[in-house]
Formats: structure tokens, C-alpha cells, sequence
């Protein structure tokens, strides 16, 4: 399976756009806080807003779903990396608020559309034995891949300013995704899509596990960070170096993931993910201790590219004709989580920060209860 995987057109044109887009979002990352204190001299309130901007494409990801009946799905993907690389390329020639809140959208809108039609794609030419495998090889390359970037980031900070590293790695991206314009990795045997919106009540449990996964991931990106930083005081250095560690785990784990999810289904990994987060969770809330709490964030990130099987469950209940709409669908309840948890949250760790991890363990309760119906979807499907 692995060879002829490996070998097929879309998956290479996959693979070079994903490592191109995680090339985009990491520079973008890195650079981002340091750019806007040191060069644009901007405070925590515009940040927070640019964030926030910085969501707003994935809100409108349902958009993707109208652009394909103009343009081929593979071309979207393709255009969606040169728009990436383009804002991305830009962003030291804008050095002021208002061009930082423009190149962030270009970006955003780059990077989240890739995705979008990342996942899509996946689905429709990798079957269920397959297609856990791919997302999880995908995976690994965007971990392998932030590893590198971090590296050339560290190296060339010593000698080039932020505007030609914007610049050179946004020429890069375009060109990846110039490349990926010029190649043609479709199928004729592949399902037509449906270029509507897509809303079915079969597909309930899809949409709210998806929806709990985004909530569930914003508790993460949001406090378990700032909880490392604000109370058990790490350094950069040291979360430069957990994350260097995550990125390291997951370059190995997440085909294994893939390939569990293939040998026991779903329900058991997804199961797996859910009831160890509750521990998790709770012990963010409740540990003293700084080596169980870097263990706790090594956990937590390797657990999220459990995720997974959210889509491929998709797969196995979905119609065919479905996948690309209902993709760009649950793109945008995954981002729903995106304002309402960071707000949330926010005011409820002025109360107590414990609240917010204990409110991330039973959501994760909830989410393990809602998985054991994944076998009984899957069964009124097959019988349909």
C-alpha cells in the first residue's frame, strides 16, 4: 500500500503543497510577535485584534465551496499557496498596522483554503484503508517541516533583517505553488462534487465532534501556553524547546496514527484520545510541579493529531459527492470555537485559571460520550 501510495500523483502534489503551506504558517508564526513589537511597534490590544482577524478566513472557508464551480479543486489548493506566499512575502514591505492586519489576511486566506481543500482532496482519492495513513504522513512532513524552519530562522535572524526573510520565503511558497499550477494530479474515476452547501442531519455527529475538537484545541493554543509562561515561568528557550520535541514525536507518531486508526477504527482512537485528555486536563488544573506539566504539553500535542479520525469517520458515513462541501463546512464550525473559547476563557481564568482546564476535561467527557456512536453511524449507514 505504502509504495503505490507514494507514487501517486496526487499525493505527491499534496505532499509539496503541505510542506510548502507549513512552511508559510511557521515562518508566519515565529517572526510575528517579534516583527510587530520590534518594527511596528504595536501593544497587546492591536495584537489581539490581528489575531482575531487572523480567523476570519476560516469562517469563511464554506466560500470554497462556490469558488470550485469556477476553478478545479486542485487549482484552488494550488492558488490558495501562492496566495499564502504572497502574503506572507509582503509582510516586511507593510511594516504598520494596517498593512500587518493586510498581509495577515492574505495569509490566512491562503493557508486556510489550502486546507480546506487539503482535506477534501485527501478523502476523495485515498480510500478508508488508506487515507489515515496519508493524513498522518501529511502530518509528519509539517513536523518535520517546522523543525527546519525554526532552524533557518534561528541561522539567518543573525544576519538578514525581517524583510528579506519575509520576502525569500514567500518567493519560495509562490513557487511551490506556481509548480503545483502546473500540474495536473486528478483522476476520471474520481466522484463529482456538489458545489452547494451542504447541511444533513445524518452527519450531526461529524459536525459536533468537530466542533468539540476546535474548542477543545483553542483551550490548548490559548492557556496551556500561557500557563507554562505566566505561572510556571518557562523561558523561550524552553518552550522553544518543547516545541522542538513535539515536532519531533509527532514526525514519527502521526503515521503510526494513521495506521491505528486503520487497524481499530475511530471509535477506539478517538475514544483513546478523549479519555486521556480529561486526565490531562485535570491534571493542568491541579499540578504544582514543571516536569509534569512539559509532560502534559508533550502529551496534549501529540493527542490533538488524534483529530484525525474525525475526518476519515466522515469518510466511511459521508456521500462521496459530499466530501468537498461538508470539508469547507466543518472547516468553519472548527473555527467557530476559535472566538468563543479564547473570550470565554479569558474571563473565566480571571476567576480562576483551574476553570478553564476543568471546563477542557469535561468537554473532553462529552466528546468521549458522543464517540461511542461513531459504530452505530457507521452501521445505519451500511445500511442504507
Amino acid at each position: 500500500m505504502t509504495k503505490s501510495v507514494i507514487h501517486d500523483p496526487m499525493f505527491k502534489f499534496l505532499a509539496v503543497l503541505s510542506i510548502a503551506s507549513a512552511v508559510g504558517l511557521q515562518t508566519w508564526r515565529t517572526l510575528f510577535n517579534n516583527f510587530a513589537v520590534e518594527v511596528v511597534h504595536l501593544g497587546g490590544n492591536h495584537v489581539g485584534i490581528i489575531q482575531s482577524i487572523r480567523e476570519i478566513p476560516g469562517f469563511l472557508a464554506l466560500l470554497a465551496i462556490f469558488i470550485i464551480i469556477f476553478i478545479k479543486e486542485h487549482r484552488l489548493s494550488a492558488l490558495s499557496i501562492v496566495t499564502l506566499g504572497i502574503g506572507v512575502g509582503i509582510t516586511g514591505l507593510l511594516p504598520s498596522y494596517q498593512g500587518l492586519i493586510l498581509t495577515t489576511l492574505i495569509m490566512s486566506f491562503g493557508f486556510h483554503y489550502y486546507e480546506t481543500t487539503n482535506n477534501s482532496l485527501t478523502l476523495q482519492y485515498f480510500d478508508q484503508n488508506t487515507s489515515p495513513w496519508v493524513i498522518g504522513k501529511l502530518r509528519s512532513f509539517g513536523a518535520a517541516t517546522n523543525i527546519a524552519v525554526g532552524l533557518f530562522i534561528f541561522v539567518v535572524t543573525a544576519f538578514l533583517d525581517y524583510r528579506m526573510i519575509y520576502g525569500l520565503v514567500g518567493v519560495v511558497i509562490v513557487v511551490a505553488g506556481l509548480w503545483g499550477l502546473s500540474r495536473n494530479p486528478t483522476r476520471v474515476d474520481i466522484v463529482p462534487q456538489h458545489k452547494k452547501m451542504i447541511f444533513r442531519r445524518k452527519y450531526w455527529l461529524y459536525y459536533f465532534l468537530t466542533f468539540m475538537a476546535g474548542a477543545r484545541r483553542q483551550i490548548f493554543v490559548a492557556f496551556a501556553v500561557f500557563l507554562l509562561v505566566l505561572r510556571f515561568e518557562f523561558s523561550v528557550r524552553e518552550i522553544t524547546i518543547l516545541f522542538i520535541i513535539n515536532n519531533v514525536i509527532n514526525y514519527f507518531l502521526s503515521p503510526l496514527i494513521g495506521k491505528a486508526i486503520i487497524r481499530f477504527g475511530e471509535r477506539k482512537v478517538l475514544s483513546l484520545e478523549y479519555l486521556s485528555l480529561i486526565f490531562i486536563f485535570i491534571a493542568y488544573a491541579t499540578t504544582d510541579s514543571r516536569i509534569v506539566v512539559m509532560v502534559l504539553y508533550v502529551l496534549d500535542h501529540i493527542f490533538f493529531n488524534f483529530s484525525m479520525g474525525i475526518r476519515t469517520f466522515f469518510q466511511k458515513i459521508g456521500d462521496p459527492r459530499d466530501i468537498a462541501p461538508s470539508m469547507a463546512v466543518g472547516f468553519t464550525i472548527n473555527h467557530i470555537a476559535a472566538v468563543i473559547i479564547p473570550a470565554l476563557g479569558g474571563l473565566l481564568w480571571i476567576i480562576d485559571y483551574r476553570i478553564v482546564f476543568l471546563a477542557g476535561a469535561a468537554m473532553s467527557a462529552i466528546s468521549l460520550l458522543a464517540v461511542q456512536w461513531i459504530s452505530h453511524n457507521i452501521r445505519s449507514h451500511n445500511l442504507d
